[in-house]
């Protein structure tokens, strides 16, 4: 039976074998790897040595066609390459084996572990979306203090502002919230709902809407009878109340009564030690009148 010769892709060692293990799975005897034997036409010339394959790799075709043989299978190391590389790695263990016992008796004959550096922190998605700036809220109105510019019993020299009715209450800050005009009366408070704690009633003696529209009231201070005017406004929880009838400076100037809506403006000045004050709009929502007792 012919035989043929191979050459292990692993370690180059040549291998001879019969043509019935063409092609068969086999083991180098040198480096005892599994290799594929070529799989030869039994017109393979045996003079020529071929190459197998490592077992899970892909073929390595063997002849060309000119006849060329493979390369020659690498030359082994020298021995004297394997010595040098032998001592180098005895005398690099004998060095770390110093510096680590010069390291111990440094702290103490106690081993230390080196600390692992820090893993880098990665930031979370949360942290990486930008924050939103939030606006900050508007800060709340506050009306002047009483001076000879906003406080002056005098009509003729008093302004009415363009902007939402405020002043001073008992000394203290007053910006209308609400106007309600009802049964002849007509209110400017804080709040939308519930008692009056702090605010201005105004009573036109249970005039009508319709009879005030586009209308203008002065009353000056030597006026013998007036509306009755009530400052309402709390001192802790004491609630207060002043009730002026005349001696006191009020203009109104009436807007036209749109449906349930009656726009205007407004200057009052009292008479009390603490000046208290009102001037600017309102638009009051007129309500029917309260049914009577019986």
């Amino acid at each position: 039976m012919s035989e043929f010769t191979y050459a292990c892709p692993v370690c180059g060692q040549h291998i001879k074998c019969d043509m019935s293990q063409s092609g068969s799975k086999m083991e180098c005897p040198t480096c005892f790897q599994t290799i594929m034997a070529p799989d030869v036409s039994p017109m393979h010339d045996p003079k020529f040595v071929i190459q197998g394959t490592k077992v899970g790799e892909r073929p390595v075709p063997g002849v060309a066609a000119s006849g060329a043989s493979l390369p020659p299978p690498p030359a082994k190391k020298s021995p004297v390459v394997a010595v040098a590389l032998t001592v180098f790695i005895v005398a690099a263990g004998a060095a770390a084996f110093l510096v680590g016992g010069n390291f111990l008796k440094s702290n103490g004959g106690q081993a230390v572990r080196p600390v692992p550096p820090p893993a880098p922190t990665v930031p979370s998605v949360k942290s990486q979306t930008p924050v939103k700036s939030q606006t900050p809220a508007p800060p709340a109105a506050v009306a002047p203090p009483a001076d000879d510019v906003n406080w002056m019993l005098d009509l003729g020299a008093a302004t009415i502002p363009d902007s939402p009715a405020a002043g001073r209450i008992h000394g203290q800050n007053f910006i209308s919230e609400r106007a309600i005009f009802q049964t002849g009366v007509l209110t400017l408070r804080t709040g939308t709902h519930g008692t009056v704690d702090w605010g201005i009633t105004i009573n036109f003696s249970g005039a009508l809407p319709e009879n005030l529209a586009g209308k203008s009231v002065s009353i000056t201070t030597n006026a013998p009878e007036a509306a009755k005017i009530t400052l309402r406004w709390k001192d802790g929880d004491q609630a207060g109340k002043d009730n002026f009838n005349d001696s006191y400076a009020m203009r109104i100037d009436f807007g036209p009564l749109d449906g349930n809506r009656l726009s205007g403006k407004i200057y009052l000045c009292t008479p009390d030690g603490q000046k208290s004050y009102v001037a600017g709009t309102f638009v009051a929502d007129v309500r029917k009148p309260k049914p009577p007792k019986h």
